[in-house]
């Protein structure tokens, strides 16, 4: 199915999500957190956020950005995703967000679908804002703009790494994550996962991954304290199955950034690309 390239330039109306403590401790969850981070998982003690959870509250906004393109949502594939944050979201509050499709790209086969989204407190400065790349198979070739450069931070191979971190994920760890309001059936019902070519069953949600890598980070390079966590980067490369472990090597560079390499245990390929991290006080 073509695209529908007027929708670039489409602003969403502002929409609204409310949340408390358990919102954000279920996410904490989702993305495999354990008893040794209590204080995300504890509201006495806060409870603390990973800053990876902005990209669950901004969803609503992006899917109505997506319904613009009038494409098939069955090719869909999430291409990359970045976070930029101003300050540390808090655990409960209402935010309120907008979401542009800022743009369409012809990758041949594939389109690129690029969305960007704000997000704030009610009454209150900009909080954080997430960018999503979204990959379209089949619906390429339309002489479209080619996309353009991803910004990248390469690791350094001539070093080892200055971190080392692997996180387990559980059998069930989709079916906790998509609790968070991603209910895609790839991840939960294994006869859709077949029919979409996953005959292992459904896999771990990107943006699963997403979360156990930016804990790995928070864990190496920032002491646990993810408001330290300015800024998170990466590409999608290949699933991630329930039940892997997640390998995280990262590499401390110029200027407070941290670049990743990201895999699992079971199987030798890169699972994400291009990670990278922007560090703070």
């Amino acid at each position: 199915m073509a695209l529908d390239s007027s929708a670039v330039g489409f602003t969403t109306a502002p929409s609204r999500f409310a949340y408390d403590w358990k919102t954000v401790v279920l996410y904490a969850l989702g993305v495999g957190a354990t008893r040794d981070e209590l204080d995300y998982l504890y509201e006495e003690r806060g409870p603390r956020v990973y800053p990876s959870f902005g990209v669950c509250p901004v969803m609503p906004a992006v899917m109505e950005c997506l319904a613009r393109t009038r494409g098939d949502f069955a090719t869909v594939v999430h291409g990359g995703q970045s976070l930029r944050l101003h300050r540390p979201i808090p655990p409960s509050g209402e935010l309120i967000t907008t979401a542009t499709l800022r743009g369409m790209y012809d990758m041949k086969k594939l389109a690129q679908v690029v969305v960007d989204t704000e997000s704030r407190l009610e009454g209150g400065e900009p909080l954080f804002e997430t960018t999503w790349s979204i990959i379209y198979r089949g619906a390429g070739g339309f002489d479209g703009p080619r996309p353009p450069k991803a910004e990248s931070v390469a690791f350094p191979e001539d070093r080892p790494a200055d971190f080392h971190v692997e996180l387990p994920t559980r059998p069930e760890q989709a079916l906790l994550y998509r609790l968070s309001g991603d209910l895609n059936p790839l991840h939960a019902d294994p006869a859709f996962a077949a029919s979409a070519g996953f005959t292992q069953g459904p896999i771990l949600h990107g943006l699963c991954t997403y979360g156990f890598v930016a804990r790995a980070i928070i864990q190496g390079a920032c002491g646990g304290d993810g408001k330290n966590l300015k800024r998170f980067d990466g590409q999608f490369r290949r699933p991630v199955w329930p039940g892997d472990t997640i390998v995280v090597d990262g590499w401390r560079v110029d200027g407070g950034v941290v670049a990743a390499r990201v895999g699992v245990k079971e199987r030798p390929e890169p699972v994400m690309t291009g990670v990278f991290a922007h560090l703070g006080e």
